[in-house]
C-alpha cells in the first residue's frame, strides 16, 4: 500500500470514535502499540493484513481509511450532562461521532436547504455566577433569556407540544443514541465545519422517561445559548461546571414552565402532591421538576418544598414518576431530508451511500443510520430492478 494514500489520521479518529485507546486495539488486532502510533501519525502504512485486522476490529470500511479528510472540522468543547461519571474516553468518543454527524449534514447542504441556526443573540453574563440559591440578578437574567427567545422563536406562553420539532425548526440538529444513560445522559455540541457553526444536541434513547428527555433537550439548549463555546470545558473547576448545570437547568425550568402561564396553574395547589400528578399531563414535565419551579416562583417555602421532596423520595418516585412514558423520538431533520432525496428520485440509497463516499463520508450504512438515528434499514439498497417475463413453456 502506498504512503501516499493512506490516511494516518483516519485511524486514529476511528479508534476515538470507537472508544479506545492504543493499547485496547493492539490487544484486538496483535499488532503492537509502537507501529499503530506510527501509522496514526503517518511514519508508517499496514499492509492490506494488518488494514483488514484494523477495518474489521473498528467496524470501518477499509476505504475510510484512504479518503482524505475533506472537510476542516473544528470542536472546542462538548457539554455532557453527569459529566462527573463519564471517562474522558466516552466523552471524546461521542463527540467524534458527532463531528461524522456534523460531516453527513453539511454534505446533505449541497443538495437540501436545511433551516439555518436562529440565533436570538443572548449575551448572558452571569455564566460565571455561582448559583448556590435561586435568587439574584443572574436569575432574572436567566427569565429575561427564555422571554427574548420566546419572542425569537415565536413560542407561546403554554406547554410546548414538540420540542425536538421546535429546535430542528430553528436550526439545531437533533439526534439520539442509546449510550450507558447511567454515565451520558445527554450532550450539546458546536462542530465549526469549514466555517460553519453546526450546533447538535444528542439524547439518550436507553431507559430515560420521555419528561426526562423533554428536559435534557431544554437543558443542552441553555447550554447553546448561555455558554462559551470556545473554551476547553476540561479547563474549567468542577464548581464552575456545576454553576453552569445548574443554569442550564433553571433556563430549562423556564422554558418548558414558563413564568406567567405555569403560575396561573400552580396557583390552586401548589402544595398537593397529587395536583402535581394532573399538571405533569398538561406540561409533559416531571413532578420534581414542577415542584422546584414552584419553589424558584416563590409559592412555596423552603420547608414546604423539602417536604414535597420527601414524598416524592418516600413513595419511590425519584427515578421513577406516575405518568412516565417512552420518549417517541419520530422523524429527525435527517430522516425528513433522506426522504426528500429518496421521493425526489435524486438518489436511492445505493447512489446515496456512492455520493456520501465521494465527499469524503466513507462509512457503512448502519453506522449512518446510527449516527442519524434513522429507521433500520433504510440506507440499505432498494434498487428496484426491472423483472423480465420469462413464459412457461406448452410442451
Amino acid at each position: 500500500m502506498s504512503n501516499k494514500f493512506f490516511n494516518g489520521n483516519k485511524l486514529k479518529v476511528a479508534r476515538l470514535f470507537n472508544g479506545i485507546s492504543l493499547t485496547d486495539l493492539a490487544n484486538k488486532t496483535g499488532i503492537s502499540k509502537q507501529l499503530l502510533s506510527l501509522y496514526e501519525n503517518k511514519k508508517n502504512v499496514p499492509d492490506y493484513s494488518k488494514m483488514f485486522l484494523l477495518a474489521q476490529n473498528l467496524n470501518f470500511p477499509i476505504d475510510y481509511f484512504f479518503t482524505e479528510d475533506t472537510f476542516i472540522a473544528r470542536t472546542d468543547t462538548t457539554y455532557f450532562r453527569s459529566q462527573s461519571t463519564a471517562t474522558k474516553r466516552e466523552r471524546i468518543s461521542q463527540s467524534v461521532k458527532l463531528e461524522h454527524v456534523a460531516e453527513i449534514y453539511e454534505v446533505l447542504n449541497y443538495y437540501l436547504e436545511f433551516p439555518s441556526y436562529n440565533d436570538p443573540q443572548i449575551d448572558f453574563k452571569g455564566y460565571d455566577s455561582a448559583f448556590e440559591n435561586i435568587s439574584g440578578e443572574a436569575v432574572d437574567e436567566i427569565e429575561n433569556v427564555t422571554d427574548r427567545l420566546r419572542n425569537c422563536w415565536n413560542i407561546p406562553n403554554a406547554p410546548i407540544i414538540n420540542l425536538q420539532n421546535l429546535l430542528e425548526q430553528n436550526g439545531i440538529l437533533v439526534t439520539g443514541f442509546k449510550t450507558d444513560g447511567n454515565k451520558i445522559d445527554a450532550f450539546s455540541q458546536r462542530t465549526v465545519i469549514d466555517g460553519l457553526d453546526v450546533y447538535i444536541i444528542a439524547i439518550d434513547l436507553g431507559k430515560q422517561s420521555d419528561c426526562r428527555i423533554r428536559f435534557d433537550m431544554a437543558h443542552e439548549l441553555g447550554h447553546i445559548l448561555l455558554h462559551p463555546w470556545s473554551e476547553d470545558i476540561e479547563s474549567i473547576s468542577k464548581e464552575e461546571f456545576k454553576n453552569r448545570e445548574r443554569q442550564a437547568n433553571m433556563f430549562a425550568s423556564a422554558l418548558l414552565l414558563p413564568r406567567e402561564s405555569f403560575s396561573r396553574d400552580l396557583k390552586n395547589y401548589p402544595t398537593s402532591l397529587k395536583y402535581y400528578q394532573f399538571l405533569k399531563q398538561r406540561w409533559g414535565v416531571s413532578i420534581q421538576a414542577m415542584i422546584m419551579r414552584a419553589y424558584q416562583l416563590e409559592y412555596i417555602t423552603e420547608n414546604q418544598y423539602q417536604y414535597l421532596m420527601r414524598q416524592v423520595s418516600r413513595n419511590g418516585w425519584r427515578l421513577h414518576e406516575p405518568g412516565d412514558s417512552q420518549y417517541d423520538f419520530g422523524e429527525n431533520i435527517f430522516q425528513n431530508a433522506i426522504k426528500v432525496l429518496f421521493d425526489n428520485k435524486i438518489f436511492n440509497s445505493t447512489t446515496l451511500m456512492m455520493m456520501f463516499k465521494d465527499k469524503g463520508v466513507c462509512l457503512y450504512p448502519q453506522t449512518i443510520e446510527k449516527l442519524l438515528h434513522l429507521p433500520d434499514g433504510m440506507l440499505k439498497d432498494n434498487v428496484q430492478k426491472d423483472n423480465i417475463d420469462i413464459a412457461i413453456k406448452n410442451n
